[in-house]
């Protein structure tokens, strides 16, 4: 089998739904399968879809285990060559996978992927190409830019519609080969939600692998759709932070993680007095 299609849902069943569709629409011309990790989700309603999939495998989880762990679950029964980790608020757009796939097989030292993105109203998510978090480009994204240097968080130097190596992609659709995603060890289960992507991607570099970002061709994310921008979400959020720069910082640029230590506290404070 060449493609595993993971995909980690919870509370969204009409998205997952679509998501699915869109799955079985577009990867026809691909030797693939999709593995479907519900994460505990309060509303049962999602159940239906099983009926509805009898070719999709559902794995139904005890407790809400986060992003990381249930799609380090979800790998763990994956059969195919390459994993593909998607969110269930997306929606592949076209037969492109099959040059995809292509393109991955041909790159030396392939470590990961990530399609450009695009939210409902066709507006590019920047989130699809990114750097990994320093001190300049944090700063950058937390408050306002220093600089008109190109190259920020968001790889700004990087055309939304090029092909480019770049650091970091998100985990909301992330392509690499099962066994790098072994190799590294997967997510990094310290993550609940949030950051995770950053960290794999980063530590898929360390390995000495090369990450792509694939802006040819696109897919459709709804974001957040599952998320509720309350307390527990600032809680995650910035906790994620600062386990990246505890784990990269701490003892390899001591000045820079105090710098950014410091940045997330005011940015943190600032994001709960808007909550209140």
């Amino acid at each position: 089998m060449k493609l595993s299609v993971i995909i980690v849902h919870y509370q969204v069943k009409d998205l997952l739904k679509n998501c699915i569709l869109s799955i079985k629409k577009y990867l026809q011309d691909v030797d693939y399968e999709v593995v479907v990790i519900d994460n505990h989700s309060p509303d049962a309603a999602w159940k239906s879809l099983i009926s509805d999939f009898p070719d999709v495998r559902f794995i139904e989880l005890d407790h809400n285990s986060g992003f990381s762990k249930a799609n380090n679950i979800g790998v763990k029964h994956a059969k195919g060559d390459y994993v593909y980790i998607l969110n269930p608020d997306t929606e592949i757009e076209g037969n492109y996978f099959g040059e995809i796939l292509d393109f991955a097989d041909r790159q030396k030292n392939f470590g990961a992927l990530g399609l450009r993105m695009h939210n409902m109203e066709g507006l590019f998510l920047p989130e699809s190409k990114r750097s990994v978090p320093a001190l300049v480009n944090s700063f950058e994204k937390l408050f306002t830019r220093l600089s008109n240097n190109s190259k920020t968080y968001y790889r700004n130097d990087i055309g939304e519609f090029d092909i480019a190596e770049v650091e970091i992609m998100t985990g909301a659709n992330l392509l690499m080969k099962k066994a790098v995603y072994e190799e590294v060890g997967g997510f990094d289960e310290r993550y609940f939600m949030y950051g995770e992507d950053i960290d794999l991607c980063y530590t898929i570099l360390r390995k000495g692998y090369r990450n792509f970002y694939y802006g040819k061709y696109s897919i459709l994310h709804y974001k957040g759709e599952s998320t509720v921008k309350d307390q527990l979400y600032l809680d995650r959020f910035f906790g994620a932070m600062h386990i990246f720069i505890d784990k990269y910082y701490r003892d390899q640029k001591p000045f820079q993680y105090l710098l950014m230590k410091i940045g997330l506290k005011i940015k943190y404070l600032s994001g709960k007095r808007k909550i209140r």
